[in-house]
């Protein structure tokens, strides 16, 4: 079987991630359909080289638009490359590309409102939103407006303490006003091994159907 080897700049990869990730968030629906039109699902990006079955030439990826990419991807697809791409192994692929470098992150233009949310409740120190690939048929974003190094949860110093009690307690006002309080699950996650994709510390309220013990 033939084969060839697309090289894979870091700076590249972490363009085309932060390009998915803003399109995740902003557009949805066209970021599933771009992934699905030329099959490159989200962790293709933290590769630095993939072989991939059935090419019998290269592609100077470089210089390709995202319509040429599809376009010379089309003929290269065996039928044995997953076709639908399921949220939870989106997160767990976009955990493995993200990096806490502490600087602005896709969460900062949500709060400004430069980017459209679903926004289900806000105070002058933490906004609620609902997730883009939703776990359950409630499940909802909590995170603090001012972050102050609260890039994830081990961060966490002394002076954090009041907004950790704030997002908690925001997580019970969501739970009341989605008809969720007899019960629900918050979870916060924590670096890559526990699938982080924004470095911005953020709760996940989740609930509206029978949740299972232990989680994955």
């Amino acid at each position: 079987m033939n084969s060839f080897h697309f090289i894979w700049q870091p700076t590249m990869a972490a363009a085309l991630a932060s390009s998915l990730s803003l399109l995740r968030y902003s557009l949805p629906s066209l970021a599933t359909q771009l992934e699905t039109l030329i099959e490159l699902p989200f962790w293709f990006c933290r590769t630095s080289r993939l072989a991939l079955p059935y090419a019998t030439r290269s592609i100077a990826f470089s210089h390709l638009s995202l319509g040429s990419l599809a376009a010379s991807f089309a003929p290269l697809r065996p039928q044995r490359f997953v076709r639908h791409i399921t949220a939870s192994s989106n997160e767990e692929a976009a955990a493995k590309t993200a990096v806490d470098t502490g600087g602005p992150t896709i969460f900062d233009k949500i709060i400004a409102k430069e980017i459209p949310s679903d926004i289900v409740y806000e105070d002058d120190k933490v906004l609620a939103f609902r997730d883009i690939n939703p776990q359950a048929p409630v499940h909802i974003l909590i995170i603090p407006k001012l972050r102050d190094g609260l890039t994830q949860l081990s961060k966490a110093e002394a002076r954090h303490g009041e907004i950790l009690g704030q997002l908690l307690y925001a997580s019970k006002i969501v739970a009341e006003k989605e008809g969720i309080a007899e019960g629900f699950r918050v979870v916060i996650n924590n670096g890559p091994d526990a699938c982080q994709s924004v470095y911005h510390l953020h709760l996940h309220v989740i609930g509206g159907r029978q949740l299972k013990w232990p989680p994955g």
